[in-house]
């Protein structure tokens, strides 16, 4: 058992679970948690006070405000204010207590709206953002340009990952803001119980997306982690150090919704709603630099779908009321 002290922020979410459940798996030494409760990350004076006291070794910043495309339009001030507070507390804490490694997490929206595909990693600040959720990829890419300006001035070990769509155990089924896989599992749920004939899909399913199984995201985070500094300083640059972490594959609608229908065993139509919008075409990560690292994701898409819906069915009671 290692005697390192690592704070998971985040550690009730679905990618902070996860990496949780990965450490404990192998010993990698004492996790550190806190509620919300228990710690409000966007206050300054809590989260300096929390890394006096507990001696931390590594952080895995996983904590952030999230949501879809309506709450982030909805509520933009507040997607902008919080996670850029809790990313600069723990950033500059973990730095004034001596935190010497810390890996953050962002999100695949930190890249312009119409950047070319794959999306290579020196994309980042060549273009307009998506304006639904800007404010959130802001603060994103502020974490970003955080750490590198405490490794460049302070000769920190901060480092930064980039995920694609996330799916898996902890998932968000809400009936209204979640996601576009757990948003279809419940509705194929849901059909296969009613018997319906069809299952209405927005869109004309021809959009391409990404996804990648949480289990494989808290894998690729520990091993990014766990490299040897020199290693990493040999495919990133100072000023370009984030890394994007997916499948580098992807599938249209249409396909993603025929596989939740075998994993969820509905017989029914699909039936695509034209007259709903499609959005972004494509949406690809170049993993091109996760990689050369020695990384590459190994849960198939069906296979993580199946326990995905596995882990539905077993909390779906808390999601019956929503």
């Amino acid at each position: 058992m290692s005697t390192q002290r690592i704070y998971v922020a985040g550690h009730r979410g679905m990618v902070g679970s996860a990496i949780v459940r990965q450490l404990q798996a192998s010993n990698a030494g004492t996790i550190v948690s806190r509620s919300h409760a228990e710690l409000d990350l966007t206050n300054q004076a809590e989260v300096s006070a929390f890394f006096r006291a507990e001696k931390i070794d590594q952080i895995y910043l996983a904590a952030a405000k999230v949501g879809g495309i309506l709450a982030n339009n909805n509520y933009p001030a507040d997607f902008g204010y919080e996670n850029l507070m809790m990313e600069c507390n723990i950033i500059h804490a973990a730095h004034t207590h001596g935190v010497q490694k810390l890996l953050f997490l962002g999100s695949s929206c930190i890249y312009p709206k119409h950047a070319d595909q794959p999306m290579k990693e020196e994309a980042l600040l060549t273009g307009t953002l998506e304006p639904t959720n800007e404010p959130y990829a802001i603060a994103k890419i502020a974490g970003i340009k955080l750490c590198e300006s405490y490794n460049r001035q302070y000769g920190r070990d901060y480092r930064s990952v980039m995920p694609t769509n996330l799916y898996g155990p902890n998932d968000n089924y809400h009936s209204q803001n979640s996601h576009v896989i757990p948003a279809l599992l419940r509705r194929f749920h849901e059909a296969v119980k009613s018997d319906a004939p069809e299952v209405v899909i927005w869109g004309s399913g021809q959009p391409m997306r990404e996804f990648l199984h949480v289990d494989d995201m808290a894998a690729a985070c520990i091993h990014v982690m766990d490299l040897e500094h020199s290693v990493l300083q040999n495919h990133t640059q100072p000023m370009l150090s984030h890394i994007n972490v997916g499948t580098g594959v992807d599938c249209t609608i249409r396909e993603l919704a025929e596989t939740v229908a075998r994993v969820t065993g509905y017989q029914g139509r699909l039936v695509f709603d034209t007259s709903k919008p499609d959005g972004t075409p494509r949406k690809l990560l170049d993993v091109t630099r996760l990689q050369a690292l020695g990384w590459q994701a190994s849960i198939p898409l069906e296979e993580g779908l199946s326990s995905a819906y596995q882990w539905f069915l077993e909390h779906q009671d808390q999601y019956r009321e929503s």
